[in-house]
This record gives structure tokens, C-alpha cells and sequence, in this order.
């Protein structure tokens, strides 16, 4: 490479630091404000340049900036930001913006660095639109918890489950609130019940969005056939965030990539029981949890492994053990898909 560097951003600038390996020379400085524009202007410097690379952590703005380079013919190198800080070893000096990027070009100079797939623009989208999906469920759930508690607080009749999914079930709400809550209660359930009815429209649509990306990504077309309990929503999540060719040598890294490995910390001979890590991506944790509650019924076909782990244990453990088999089965067959399993059919 005959111009290496890194990038280090945050919202205000970027830093960067870079060596021309012909002359010797290292540039430092910073691209202020940080967007496109004057990045794009800041990149113009490389035109006609051969063989530049840069490296840039893989947190929030790495789109922008990696789309920005590439369109400059700048080769983009993805850092994984808790490896690229475990490669720093132990802290001697004060970390600063500064010794960010310049550990980030002496890891890409030295072919050491620690890098995070980029996948294409169109699996960016379909991610921010799960992303999206996932937060309006979150909140609506969140919602729905508030009008129980505002009943319980007041001393209200119990509303049965998934009585908010019904007319009749919203009527028994309205006259429940009507009849035991405070005028201040009443409000508190009357406005719950405006943000659901917003909620409900907004994931109406983002999720008809996401099922027609669903029928047009291969690898969630062979997802959804293949695998039980897996539907279109799910079968995008892994496809987004588990295929690629060459992604995961093993099964074992896409469970602990998602997030549910069981880790355990322990100090001399005491240590807590394990916990899930909870590390990666929480949209792909969830759709895959999901997925294997589904086999708590009957006709699925481990149902008998779910109900001895039930038995065993409780129904979450048996459903996170269903959901790594699911993730395993995923990442063979996204593996030997390769590449076509990002393909639009």
C-alpha cells in the first residue's frame, strides 16, 4: 500500500492519521463537521492515487464513511472496535482521538487488524429496517405494561391476556378505566391507547415492507422453507446478519456472535451461575428466540428435546436452546449458499 491510515469518528469531526509508505510521510489532522461533504471534499486529495487504504472502527457512522471512500477508490478496512482495543495491550499513555487512528494504521500497515464484514447496500437497508421493527415492538410492549400497571396502582379489575388485541377487550379497558381510575389514571390510559394505535399503523407497514424484502432475498426464501418455525421477518434477520461466504468457520461463532453463548465469570472458587452474554446484534437474539418458542407446540418436529428441557428446567431455557439450533442449522445452510444467499431474486 502506498498510502495507509486510520480514521477515528465522532459526531463533531474525524481524525485521521496516514503515511505515505514511499516518502515516509505521516499527515494527521481532523475533517470538521463530520458528514459527506466535507469528507467527500477531504478525500479529494487521493484522486489519481493508487493502492491507498484506510481502517475505521465499526461503530456508529462507519456507513457513511466507508460509502464515502469506496466511492473515492479507497480500499475500506472495517475494524472490530473490542479487538482493535484488546490489540492495544495494556494503557500506558492517556487514550486520545490521536493514538486512535494511529493504532488503527499501524494494525492495517502491519496486517494485524481485527476487521468486521461490510455487507452491500441493500442488506444495510433491510438491517435498519429491522432495527426499526424491533424498537416499535419494544415500545409497544412497553406501553401496554404501563396501562396494567396503571390499573394494579389503582386498584382496578385485571384485564385478561391479550385484551388489548381485541374491540371487545378495548371496550372492557375504556369502562374499567371509566369506573375505578382517577381522572389522572384515565388519562394516562387514554393517551397509552393513542401512542398503540400509532404504533400498530407504523408496524403494519414497516412489516409488509419487510416481508416483501423477505420474497426477494435468496437466502431468506431458503431459510423460510427449510428451516421450522422460522418465518420471513426471522429468516431476513439471519440472512443479514449471518450470510456472506466465509463469514463463520464454525456454528459455534454465529451463537456467540448473536449473542447466545452462556458465559461464566468466576473469582477463586465462587462464580455466578452462566448468563448469556447478550453480546451482537439484540434484533437477531430476539427473531431467533422467537423462532424457538415455536417449538413448545406439538406438531414441531423437536418438540420432545423442548419439553424435556421444560421439564428440566423452564420453558426460556428450552427456547434458547431450540433457538442456537435454529441459528446453528442457519449458518450451514447460509454457508453453503455462499455469497447467493445475499442475492435479490
Amino acid at each position: 500500500m502506498s498510502i495507509v491510515g486510520g480514521l477515528d469518528i465522532h459526531r463533531k469531526q474525524i481524525t485521521f492519521d496516514y503515511l505515505d509508505t514511499v516518502t515516509g510521510q505521516v499527515r494527521r489532522g481532523q475533517v470538521s463537521p463530520a458528514d459527506r461533504e466535507h469528507l467527500r471534499a477531504w478525500l479529494a486529495r487521493f484522486a489519481g492515487c493508487e493502492d491507498v487504504a484506510f481502517a475505521a472502527e465499526g461503530c456508529t457512522g462507519w456507513r457513511y464513511v466507508a460509502e464515502e471512500l469506496a466511492a473515492a477508490g479507497v480500499a475500506v478496512h472495517l475494524a472490530e472496535p473490542a479487538d482493535t482495543a484488546f490489540a492495544r495491550g495494556r494503557k500506558r499513555h492517556a487514550k486520545t482521538d490521536k493514538t486512535d487512528c494511529r493504532h488503527l494504521r499501524v494494525l492495517l500497515a502491519e496486517g494485524r487488524l481485527p476487521e468486521c464484514w461490510i455487507p452491500p447496500g441493500h442488506i444495510l437497508e433491510c438491517r435498519a429496517l429491522l432495527e426499526t421493527y424491533h424498537d416499535l415492538r419494544a415500545e409497544h410492549t412497553a406501553w401496554v405494561q404501563r396501562i396494567h400497571a396503571v390499573l394494579f396502582h389503582q386498584g382496578a379489575p385485571a384485564l385478561g391476556e391479550g385484551a388489548l388485541r381485541t374491540e371487545q377487550g378495548l371496550a372492557a379497558l375504556r369502562a374499567a378505566a371509566a369506573a375505578h381510575l382517577s381522572p389522572a389514571g384515565q388519562l394516562q390510559v387514554a393517551t397509552a391507547l393513542e401512542v398503540l394505535e400509532a404504533l400498530e399503523t407504523r408496524l403494519h407497514v414497516l412489516r409488509h415492507e419487510l416481508l416483501d424484502a423477505a420474497r426477494h432475498l435468496t437466502g431468506a426464501k431458503v431459510l423460510a422453507a427449510r428451516l421450522y418455525g422460522v418465518g420471513p421477518v426471522t429468516a431476513l434477520a439471519m440472512t443479514c446478519w449471518l450470510a456472506g461466504a466465509g463469514r463463520f468457520s464454525s456454528s459455534r461463532k454465529a451463537v456467540r456472535f448473536a449473542g447466545l453463548d452462556v458465559t461464566v465469570h468466576s473469582s477463586d472458587r465462587k462464580g455466578p451461575p452462566g448468563r448469556l452474554s447478550r453480546q451482537g446484534p439484540p434484533v437477531l437474539r430476539w427473531a431467533v428466540y422467537e423462532a424457538g418458542k415455536t417449538h413448545a407446540r406439538s406438531s414441531a418436529p423437536d418438540h420432545r428435546y423442548y419439553a424435556a428441557v421444560k421439564d428440566r428446567c423452564n420453558g426460556k431455557r428450552a427456547a434458547l436452546s431450540e433457538a442456537r439450533k435454529i441459528l446453528r442449522q442457519a449458518c450451514h445452510i447460509l454457508a453453503e449458499l455462499g455469497d447467493d444467499a445475499l442475492a435479490v431474486a
